[in-house]
């Protein structure tokens, strides 16, 4: 997946937990957690992403040395 694509998933599931957070009236609601974790599920593929940018940029500046 690309990283724009995950943005925007990510985007649609911190508006669908205030959503839901609002309508339960809990933040420890099992659904509420459920979408947390899906949540955090795509923060982890974007730092897995985002360090594979940084790595592969500072590889192309070791090689230029």
């Amino acid at each position: 997946m690309d990283k724009q694509h995950l943005l925007t998933q990510l985007q649609s599931l911190r508006l669908k937990l205030h959503e839901i957070a609002e309508a339960r009236g809990s933040l420890t609601d099992p659904a509420v957690l459920a979408i947390s974790e899906e949540a955090d599920q795509l923060i982890v593929a974007l730092q897995y992403l985002q360090r594979e940018e940084f790595e592969h940029s500072s590889n192309l500046r070791d090689t230029k040395k």
